[in-house]
């Protein structure tokens, strides 16, 4: 799951400039997913996300790191690019709800990173999903993203990247 929990973080980290969205409001009075989702956040957090996931499979590779699931390099690109479409998605439902940038929603805000990824690669590598994505892999995904998720926004928070710590 590294190559789909990444991004976001970097993106946060790395992102700024022109918004994906570039300023579009919908109907509805309310933009699309808001300044916060930018073409630079989108593409860094992406690259490094892939770039996390190649350094997995060298390392299962040439060290014999059999605890790292076995990736694909299709599994790792639609992990990563599939983590930040989540966020997105998210984000353009927040804002249909009336919530606003930076506010809480729990559970979307800790799981969008992984549902993205596991449609995109349920949609595009479905034999790669149902041979790594076991039943006790899933648990732990369940389990632990919520600590992951809170653990880097707090670190994101505290070197002022992010402005709340959720």
């Amino acid at each position: 799951m590294m190559p789909a929990y990444v991004p976001n973080p970097v993106a946060a980290a790395f992102g700024g400039g022109m918004p994906i969205d570039r300023g579009a409001i919908l109907s509805d009075g309310k933009r699309l997913f808001g300044d916060g989702k930018t073409y630079r956040g989108f593409i860094i957090g992406v690259a490094i996300g892939i770039l996390v996931g190649f350094f997995e499979i060298w390392l299962r590779g040439n060290f014999g790191w059999e605890i790292l699931p076995e990736l694909t390099a299709t599994a790792v690109v639609l992990l990563s690019v599939g983590a930040l479409l989540g966020d997105l998605g998210k984000s353009f439902i927040k804002r249909r709800i009336g919530k606003d940038r930076g506010e809480k929603w729990m559970i979307a805000d800790q799981y969008d990173l992984v549902v993205g990824a596991f449609i995109m690669v349920i949609l595009f590598d479905f034999s790669w999903f149902v041979n790594v994505m076991t039943i006790p892999v899933l648990l732990v995904i369940l389990i632990i993203t919520p600590f992951l998720h809170k653990g880097v926004n707090v670190i994101g928070y505290m070197t002022g990247i992010k402005k709340v710590p959720w």
